[in-house]
C-alpha cells in the first residue's frame, strides 16, 4: 500500500515537472528574470530556503522613454531596489490542507534585504479553517559572490524571520504563537558546466511547528540546501530540502523536500509549479504522534512580480 502511494507521488510530480518543462521550453522571451523568489515566508529564496542572494531588481533598465524617471530611477540605483512580490498556494491534497501566501520584499544598498509575508491556511483537518502567519524578514549579505576576484567563491548571507501566527490550533496545543527564525546561507551559481547549476546550503535555528503554522515551541538547529540545474535560459529544474526541527516535548518536524520548475516568463514575470513532501499525515492524524510530524504532499503553484 505504502509502495503504491509513494510510487503515484513520484508520477504525479514527474508529469508535472515534464509539463512545465515543455511550456518553457516551447516559448522564448527576449530577458529573463530570475531567483531569488519570494519564499512562503517572503524572504528572498525558493519555496521553503532563503538563498544568499537579495531580492528585487536595479532601477536602470527601460522607462519607456520617459526621460523624467530614467533620472530619478537612477537616482535610487544603489540606494533601494525595485519591489519584488510573490504569491503561493499550497495544496496538500492527501491532508486536506490549502495554504496561501503572499509577501513583497526589497533591497537597501544591494545588500540588506527586507521583507514581509501573510499566511492563510485552511486545516480542516485539524479543525482549524482559519490559520493567519504574519512574517516580517531582514537578510544581509556579507560576502559577494565571486569576491576577490575569484570564479569560486559563494556569496553569504546572515538573516532572521519574525513569525507569529493568529490560531486558535495554537492555543489547544498550548504552543507560543510567536518566534523568530535565524539562518546562515551560502548561495553559489556555477557556469563551468555544460548546464549551470546553482546551489545553496544553509543553517537554521528555528522553533517552528510545521513550519510554524500551528506556532512554536523550544529551539533546535537544523540544515537546508538547494540545487536547480538550468537547461535553457528561461527553465530552472530543481530540488529543495529542509531538514524537521525537533521542537521539544516530543514535538519533532518531518523533513520537507520539493522538487520544482520554475519558467522565468520575462524579466519581471516568474511561474512556478512543484510538488512537495512534509511527512505522511498519518503519523499525526492516526496515532497521534508528534514525532515526524507532517501535513501530507501535494502539489504547489507561485507566480512572483519583480516592478
Amino acid at each position: 500500500m505504502n509502495i503504491n502511494r509513494n510510487t503515484n507521488r513520484l508520477v504525479r510530480s514527474t508529469v508535472t515537472i515534464a509539463a512545465a518543462i515543455a511550456v518553457g521550453a516551447g516559448i522564448h522571451a527576449t530577458a529573463y528574470g530570475g531567483v531569488p523568489l519570494n519564499n512562503l515566508q517572503g524572504t528572498g529564496g525558493i519555496a521553503f530556503n532563503p538563498l544568499a542572494y537579495t531580492a528585487g531588481l536595479p532601477w536602470d533598465g527601460d522607462d519607456g522613454g520617459d526621460t523624467t524617471n530614467e533620472v530619478a530611477h537612477s537616482a535610487l540605483n544603489g540606494v533601494v531596489s525595485r519591489p519584488q512580490v510573490g504569491a503561493w498556494y499550497v495544496n496538500l491534497n492527501d491532508a486536506g490542507v490549502n495554504w496561501w501566501a503572499g509577501s513583497a520584499a526589497l533591497t537597501f544598498a544591494e545588500r540588506v534585504e527586507v521583507s514581509a509575508g501573510y499566511g492563510f491556511v485552511n486545516a480542516h483537518k485539524y479543525g482549524d479553517k482559519s490559520i493567519n502567519t504574519y512574517n516580517l524578514g531582514a537578510k544581509a549579505r556579507f560576502l559577494d559572490e565571486n569576491a576577490f576576484d575569484t570564479s569560486w567563491v559563494p556569496a553569504l548571507a546572515v538573516g532572521g524571520v519574525y513569525k507569529y501566527t493568529d490560531s486558535r490550533t495554537v492555543d489547544a496545543l498550548g504552543l507560543d504563537k510567536d518566534g523568530f527564525d535565524a539562518y546562515i546561507v551560502a548561495t553559489k551559481l556555477i557556469t563551468q558546466t555544460p548546464w549551470p547549476i546553482l546551489l545553496s546550503a544553509g543553517l537554521l535555528l528555528s522553533d517552528e511547528v510545521v513550519n510554524g503554522v500551528v506556532g512554536h515551541n523550544h529551539y533546535d538547529v537544523v540544515a537546508f540546501g538547494n540545487i536547480d540545474v538550468l537547461p535553457a535560459e528561461n527553465v530552472a529544474i530543481g530540488l529543495e530540502y529542509k531538514q524537521g526541527v525537533d521542537a521539544g516535548d516530543g514535538i519533532r518536524n518531518h523533513d520537507y523536500w520539493d522538487a520544482h520548475v520554475a519558467w522565468f516568463v520575462t524579466k519581471q514575470l516568474t511561474l512556478v509549479a512543484a510538488f512537495a513532501e512534509t511527512g505522511d499525515k498519518d503519523k499525526f492524524y492516526r496515532h497521534g504522534s508528534a514525532k515526524n510530524l507532517g501535513v501530507g504532499s501535494g502539489a504547489v503553484f507561485s507566480i512572483q512580480y519583480q516592478f
